[in-house]
């Protein structure tokens, strides 16, 4: 086998690496600026998923519902689903069929999927499951900016930086290679300043941790908005220069008195001073926001305030300053900005738009009027399949939300009463595992395809093993199905020709990437978005001249801290915060058949402070019951001072009954339709074992 230059494929950092040898051995690259020869401990591992023992290489179906999942030709299961699919829409309307994509799928599958919607079935009913990633960041930097991209600039920016403030994320176990920027900016005297309700690996290496409680985000940002302004630290130059609405923010943060703030989040004042004087100090800072401050029924306007904060200190379009999100998922940015999400068309644009509509109705050769609106978000299209006015059959792509999804059992229940479930994978995912068909599909390393990086670099990942007999790929199924369904167009199996219709279907629109090309992007290691010419640079800083508002300026919105959907009470007293760790990844999925990531985290767990165990009879390593008014998880105890006293964590890798989302709160915030993951109350009791089985 040569080796072949690729890219990893878990997170959005999206780390460079080599594949080569017999069997496949994974080096990591030196030429990627994202992670400059490192690796973390799933990527050193990924080429063995390659060859796990439960892959799928040949089509499966049941004769009917409850019976076994057995063998069947590719005819024969195309050929159902296309006759199920023309059956339920002749009987129930066009809207009969929904898609549900992910995140991870490159950005020539995610566009060809989105087409696949409008143009094939003619549905509104698509999203995706980075409705659940960064769905209110992108919201709140729209609103901001005119434009939603993950990183202000290029990911070297942050090692040159003076001071960071990173809200809700803990890169040392969801991305560590990114650490090493964070540690080339303290080594360089930058200050890091951390604000999680846990005290993380990433807090630990923080110079100033800022613990609020669960759901107080917004509330601590007005708050150092309002010592800014006090301490004279706000850039009114700036201000009165580059952005509009300020007044009215000002009126809102005056509310916001430190002691206010320190009764409301648990921040010490001093600390909230000192991450303010941090912050204005230098030249270059930068305000990061992971899932912590997103994962919330407002977490748009938790995003909102954060970048309120950083537009008063004049950060935002500066070099080397600004607000930027983490994605999180590989192409959690392509993957929305080409056509899953159920609003947008693709290059990020608006749906009901009638100049996106006749656009996309050049490119795709059809009538404008025949491109449905805008559908269901994420959890809403869950909540509809198999109801009277849901719809009837889920194509899944690339998720698994039997795991990953809020209300966990409540989304089981609702693929049961589909007439019909499709599911494109390479191993039975939780999901799939319910199907009533599986379709087979080449992983990462099987296909070639583009994806784009956090810092919105458009990358080349590369075809670097032959995918098993009997294996399609997306594109493959997609295009199989469309002429099944006499779709109007071209459906191209080719990724590279798939990618410049894509080109032409962003052009013009904020995403444009009509001017790269993948000759430019092997030449240049990776293009920045917008590239509206194949003459143009690129966009590695997309803010400096101005904003992508007509007017070019940025816009403060005043937002109020309303506290959690669902707070404490005397039935559920505890917070529930969910997140990652280092060995796992997503719903598992992936992670959980690779041999070294099991034993480095075989099984869910509950943190929560030696103090509330003492109160509550709890021993680590003890078995807990964890309920909500949702559901109940059992999960082991694990014992820590690094996490507040009224709040436990419990990480969202595992299925069965150790699932975190079988807990968690489904409310939606009102502009991303994010649910709120990352806040609910719950009650914890030690739980009985019954042949030793916890019950």
């Amino acid at each position: 086998m040569t080796e072949t230059p690729t890219h990893c494929p878990y997170c959005a950092l999206q780390c460079g690496m080599t594949l080569g040898g017999t069997p496949v051995q994974v080096t990591p690259r030196e030429d990627v600026p994202a992670n400059r020869g490192g690796l973390c401990q799933k990527g050193w591992t990924a080429a063995e998923m390659l060859t796990v023992p439960d892959r799928i290489t040949g089509p499966l179906m049941r004769a009917r519902r409850g019976a076994p999942l057995e063998p069947c030709g590719w005819d024969e299961a195309l050929d159902r689903i296309a006759a199920e699919t023309a059956r339920l829409q002749d009987a129930h309307g066009r809207d009969a069929i929904a898609v549900f994509g992910g995140g991870g799928l490159t950005n020539e599958k995610a566009y060809q999927l989105g087409k696949f919607a409008r143009v094939a079935l003619r549905t509104s009913q698509i999203d995706y499951n980075g409705r659940f990633c960064m769905s209110s960041a992108a919201a709140a930097t729209n609103r901001a900016f005119g434009m939603d991209r993950g990183l202000p600039g290029p990911i070297t920016d942050l090692g040159v930086a003076d001071a960071i403030l990173l809200v809700g994320g803990n890169v040392a176990e969801t991305m560590p290679p990114f650490m090493r920027h964070l540690t080339d900016m303290q080594g360089r005297g930058g200050a890091l300043i951390v604000v999680d309700p846990r005290r993380t690996a990433t807090a630990r290496q923080a110079d100033l941790h800022l613990q609020p409680t669960p759901g107080t985000d917004l509330a601590l940002a007005n708050g150092l908005l309002h010592l800014a302004l006090t301490e004279g630290l706000v850039d009114e130059a700036y201000i009165a220069e580059r952005t509009n609405g300020f007044a009215a923010v000002r009126t809102v943060v005056n509310g916001y008195w430190p002691d206010r703030v320190e009764r409301i989040t648990g921040v010490p004042v001093p600390h909230m001073r000192e991450a303010v004087r941090l912050l204005a100090r230098g030249r270059r800072s930068l305000i990061l926001t992971a899932r912590g401050a997103e994962q919330h029924a407002r977490g748009t306007d938790m995003v909102t305030a954060l970048i309120n904060l950083a537009l008063a200190l004049g950060l935002p379009g500066r070099e080397g300053s600004g607000y930027g999100c983490l994605t999180g998922q590989g192409n959690g940015q392509g993957g929305r900005e080409h056509g899953q999400k159920a609003d947008q068309l693709p290059g990020y644009r608006k749906i009901d738009d009638p100049a996106a509509r006749a656009h996309m109705a050049w490119v795709w050769g059809v009538d404008a009027d025949s491109i449905p609106g805008p559908g269901r978000s994420a959890y809403e299209l869950l909540s509809a399949l198999g109801t009277e006015t849901g719809p009837k059959a889920l194509l899944l792509f690339g998720s698994n939300p039997v795991v990953s999804a809020p209300r966990a059992t409540a989304v089981e229940e609702r693929l049961d009463a589909l007439d019909l479930l499709v599911a494109a994978d390479f191993v039975l995912s939780e999901t799939a595992s319910r199907a009533d068909v599986v379709l087979p599909t080449a992983q990462w390393a099987e296909e070639s395809g583009t994806m784009t990086n956090l810092e919105g670099r458009v990358l080349r990942r590369r075809e670097a093993v032959r995918r098993p007999d009997g294996v399609w790929t997306d594109l493959e199924i997609i295009a199989a199905l469309a002429d099944r369904l006499d779709a109007p167009g071209k459906w191209s199996t080719d990724p590279a020709e798939v990618f410049d219709e894509l080109r032409a279907a962003s052009a013009g629109g904020l995403a444009d990437y009509s001017g790269i090309t993948y000759e430019r992007i092997e030449r240049d290691g990776g293009v920045f978005w917008p590239c509206p010419g194949e003459d143009h640079p690129g966009t590695p800083r997309p803010f400096l001249d101005r904003f992508a508002h007509p007017d070019g300026r940025a816009r403060f919105t005043p937002v109020e801290h309303v506290g959690a959907a669902e707070d404490v009470d005397d039935d559920y007293p505890v917070y529930l915060t969910t997140g990652r760790v280092l060995a796992q990844y997503q719903s598992g999925a992936q992670t959980r058949r690779v041999r070294p990531l099991v034993e480095a985290a075989p099984e869910p767990f509950v943190e929560l402070h030696p103090d509330l165990a003492e109160r509550l009879g709890i021993e680590d390593g003890d078995d807990v019951r964890v309920a909500s008014r949702r559901g109940t998880a059992t999960v082991r105890a694990r014992l820590t001072d690094a996490i507040r006293h009224d709040t436990v964590f419990i990480p969202f890798h595992w299925a069965g009954g150790g699932r975190a989302n079988l807990l968690t709160n489904p409310a939606l915030d009102p502009m991303s339709r994010m649910p709120e993951f990352k806040v609910c109350a719950v009650r914890l009791e030690p739980a009985a074992r019954v042949n030793g089985v916890a019950q």
